[in-house]
């Protein structure tokens, strides 16, 4: 099975270098002092000191796993690049869409799967508001089908 290209923007990449890094460094000798301290309270199998510092290990290690993974298969999108349209939405750009049922105004940056949090404004290429608006135009109206029927959306601002 093939590894699934990971789309990121520069700033994803080094959000996620950086996480993989303090894992690395921080976070396993941490954990190292914690496993070692707590096999000083004595008996194992009944120590939950022990037993946490395990399962956080465990926690972080399969982390540091995925980020691997994830940098080894990182295709970094150049947001600057400059034949790149800016009337066009594309991954790393940020969209203005107005919601043509309530009429609020919702702004985003579409970002591949890896990089996504709604919470921070960012939505996946890979979500259906992002299939729906990813290679559009400003002026274009899309339709995200959802659980409770249709929305519309009017794109009115496209930019890096």
């Amino acid at each position: 099975m093939a590894n699934k290209e990971v789309l990121l923007t520069p700033e994803g990449l080094k959000k996620l270098e950086a996480e993989l890094e303090e894992l690395k460094t921080v976070k396993r000798r941490e954990i190292a002092q914690r496993i070692s301290a707590s096999l000083e309270f004595g008996d194992i199998s009944e120590n939950s000191e022990y037993d946490d510092a395990k399962n956080e290990q465990a926690f972080v290690e399969g982390r540091i796993l995925t980020l691997e993974k994830l940098l080894r298969n990182a295709k970094v999108i150049d947001t600057d690049a400059e034949d790149d349209d800016d009337t066009v939405v594309s991954i790393g750009k940020k969209v203005t869409l107005k919601d043509l049922q309530t009429q609020d105004i919702l702004e985003y940056q579409l970002v591949g799967s890896a990089e996504a949090d709604p919470a921070a404004l960012k939505i996946s290429n890979e979500s259906p508001v992002g299939q729906a608006i990813l290679g559009k135009t400003c002026g274009t109206i899309v339709e995200v089908e959802v659980l409770d029927g249709v929305l519309q959306y009017e794109i009115l601002k496209v930019a890096r």
